[in-house]
């Protein structure tokens, strides 16, 4: 299978080399040529295989330069035991009949970045074989949150990998912060940016598109990668858990094969439920994709007007991984959907000179066939964590609960009652502060004594890598303004 820019689609890549490059030298995304439709029986037969199987069965239709035993061997390390708290990997959890919770944030992190970001390194190592590059590989990420820890923790002494994250100042929860910040390995490194996340985000694009530094790293041993949704090895294990989630709710019942499924995805940079795209059109039988977001609700608007404008206020608010303005992943899907390089350059054009692009009524039309929208304030946020824990004695984070209100917003205005899975994106336990004040608490502890208070609170314990924060040491604080990004980088390198 070939891999072309969602910019330029003359030019083919390997997976390998997509998976090295990242991003495409044009700006474009890197995105498969066609995506392969599952066999007939195969969701069927993979009801009856392990997360780790489903994982090598699926990645092996996008990946044919990898063998399925190279596969095999990352996906054993990638979601083994002592990677994820549960054999299921990323489980579903039944509320009631007709609503699900699928889980993923049960691995190192505690988010659901992990997914993805325990089998990217695998991916990449082996890619740099495969494409028989010999420089050392300098992975540069920008996160809202999650992203950044979920790649530290992935790379993490990886041979032949240096790792660099930016994060917005002040625009990430205070334990994301710790986690990142207290983040062990001799490759890794650290910076928040004056900003919000999109400063963060345009400034790490910027790099990958500077000529000069290219030439600067060149010389010195080192090319620049990603470990952003914008590289497709990011992407892919994602569609993996839309997959599993429906085998699961077949193998136990609480669908029948074949049955319409509605998934809602909390998401900022799209990158989330463009996977569960994809896995529709596989094969899986999935309903309507609703997107959820916070008051940053340019996808919302999009998606009901087919008007993309980031030129708005920008919100601080309790789901800060979805406080993004600039969706870079759904670029994909207007490719996917138009199969025009030049249409799709053409938005990017324009949204890079004027913050705005507006698509035809046909692609509006197109996308609206697969997609729904809303969007979910601080205030709401905060009383559906207390109203679902309320209710089902189920606990979950800012962004879970976005999800939760937007769903059933959904409904009650299309009266649409098919069986929904919520994706739920974070351990409650990452934001504390916010949970604690949606249960009633009015008094918040400081510092990690929050996590202590949760447990009080409710008598759920603390995931063990949130729990650990206590025994850290913090590592880095440094700031930079988003101009001076490119100092960061070379100084690490120094």
């Amino acid at each position: 299978m070939q891999y072309i820019s969602t910019r330029n689609k003359e030019v083919g890549h390997t997976a390998a080399q997509a998976i090295a490059c990242g991003l495409a030298r044009d700006g474009g995304l890197l995105t498969p040529a066609y995506i392969p439709h599952l066999p007939k029986n195969a969701l069927a037969d993979l009801c009856g295989m392990s997360y780790q199987q489903r994982a090598v069965y699926i990645m092996s239709l996008f990946l044919e330069d990898f063998s399925a035993g190279e596969l095999a061997g990352f996906a054993a390390k990638a979601y083994g035991p002592d990677k994820f708290d549960t054999a299921a990997v990323a489980p579903v959890h039944t509320l009631e009949d007709g609503l699900h919770c699928l889980e993923l944030w049960h691995g190192p992190t505690c988010a659901f970045k992990d997914m993805a970001l325990q089998m990217l390194p695998h991916l990449l190592t082996a890619s740099l074989k495969k494409t028989q590059e010999n420089k050392t590989v300098c992975i540069l990420v920008a996160t809202s949150g999650d992203t950044g820890k979920g790649a530290l923790e992935g790379f993490r002494d990886v041979e032949n990998t240096r790792i660099l994250v930016f994060y917005p100042k002040d625009g990430v929860s205070a334990i994301q912060e710790l986690q990142m910040n207290t983040q062990e390995g001799n490759n890794v490194g650290v910076c928040s940016v004056y900003g919000n996340f999109d400063d963060a985000q345009t400034g790490v694009k910027r790099l990958f598109s500077d000529e000069q530094l290219r030439e600067e790293l060149a010389e010195r041993g080192y090319f620049l990668s990603s470990a952003n949704s914008i590289n497709w090895g990011r992407v892919l294990p994602q569609i993996v858990y839309y997959v599993s989630a429906y085998c699961d709710m077949v193998r136990d019942g609480k669908l029948e094969m074949g049955d319409t499924l509605n998934i809602c995805v909390p998401t900022g940079n799209f990158g989330n439920i463009l996977a569960a795209y994809y896995a529709k059109e596989m094969g899986v039988p999935i309903g309507k994709l609703i997107c959820a977001s916070n008051s940053n609700n340019v996808l919302t608007d999009f998606l009901t007007t087919g008007v993309y404008d980031r030129n708005r206020t920008f919100y601080n608010t309790m789901s800060p991984s979805m406080d993004i303005l600039i969706s870079s992943n759904l670029e994909r899907l207007l490719f996917a959907v138009t199969q025009s390089d030049k249409e799709v350059g053409g938005y990017m054009e324009q949204l890079a000179a004027d913050g705005r692009y507006q698509v035809s009524e046909t692609v509006k039309n197109a996308i609206n066939r697969h997609f729904a929208a809303g969007c979910c304030d601080d205030t709401n946020t905060q009383r559906v964590i207390g109203e679902v824990y309320g209710k089902y004695g189920y606990l979950i984070d800012p962004h879970t609960a976005v999800a939760f209100d937007v769903l059933a917003r959904y409904r009650r205005d299309t009266g649409d009652e098919t069986p929904a899975l919520v994706v739920s994106t974070a351990s409650p336990f990452k934001f504390c502060d916010n949970v604690l004040g949606a249960l009633g608490q009015k008094e918040i502890a400081d510092g990690l004594g929050v996590l202590d208070q949760l447990t009080e609170t409710t008598g759920l314990a603390a995931p063990t890598p949130l729990a650990s924060l206590k025994d850290k040491t913090v590592r880095f604080n440094q700031s930079v303004a988003k101009e001076n990004m490119v100092d960061m980088v070379l100084g690490m390198l120094d």
